[in-house]
């Protein structure tokens, strides 16, 4: 039996999807709300960052992956105009079906799926850029799908990689504090769900630093891989090419 980590908790790696696939179900109408409670409204400014640096042109393509409420795809959108494409896609049904109905509500009908990033349902160089926010971690291979991420993009397209990451060592103390004892009571209070917000702050410790991160995607294919951090590392936006 093969394991694999779901928080702290050791767990069989068949198992991880059902058990986040749950974690999200529980938060998917409180999801936007937790946002900036969370983050004191820091995650739209996370968001900003990356689709600046994404750097999108009119007629271009764009996978949204793990793309939730829908922040990101409504932004890429903006940027690629009528003849891009924004594929928006979610392992989480009930996450995508709110960001679904809210994209609709703006005015955009985007292609939307239910997809698993280990797995895509794309053939190869197809997409100009993919993004993944706030989503890697909760992979079960995650190189598995950075190989797969590698391989839809077309040649010198961009992955961009928004994820929480290792914060600087003079706030460590004080973030594990907020993480393991504010933050679930938050959610309890909003969501009524303290669990699930408890796995968000172990899954956190849990996935990758910057440095890691950056050698796993060099490791799948990207040939230049650069980070940047936002507020003191609590988020890291890695940016990969494709060569």
């Amino acid at each position: 039996m093969s394991t694999t980590h779901f928080g702290f908790e050791t767990v069989d790696e068949k198992d991880k999807a059902r058990k986040v696939r749950g974690v999200f179900d529980s938060v998917a109408s409180k999801y936007d709300v937790m946002n900036d409670l969370m983050s004191g409204g820091l995650h739209r400014v996370w968001k900003h960052y990356t689709v600046m640096v994404a750097n999108l042109k009119e007629g271009q393509r764009v996978l949204d992956i793990a793309g939730g409420t829908g922040d990101l795809s409504l932004a890429f959108a903006k940027k690629v105009g009528h003849s891009g494409q924004v594929v928006h896609t979610d392992i989480n049904e009930a996450m995508l079906r709110v960001g679904r109905d809210r994209l609709i509500d703006k005015g955009l009908n985007l292609p939307t799926t239910v997809c698993d990033a280990e797995a895509l349902p794309f053939p190869d160089q197809h997409f100009d850029l993919v993004s993944v926010a706030f989503g890697l971690r909760n992979m079960t291979n995650k190189d598995q799908a950075l190989k797969e991420m590698c391989r839809v993009l077309k040649p010198r397209g961009k992955l961009l990689v928004l994820e929480f990451s290792k914060v600087a060592k003079p706030l460590e103390k004080a973030y594990d504090l907020y993480s393991f004892q504010v933050l679930p009571r938050i959610g309890k209070m909003v969501a009524g769900d303290a669990d699930s917000y408890r796995y968000l702050a172990e899954s956190i410790r849990m996935h990758p630093g910057q440095a890691e991160l950056k050698a796993m995607m060099q490791k799948a294919g990207f040939g230049h891989v650069d980070y940047h951090n936002m507020t003191a590392g609590i988020t890291a936006l890695h940016v990969g090419i494709k060569c």
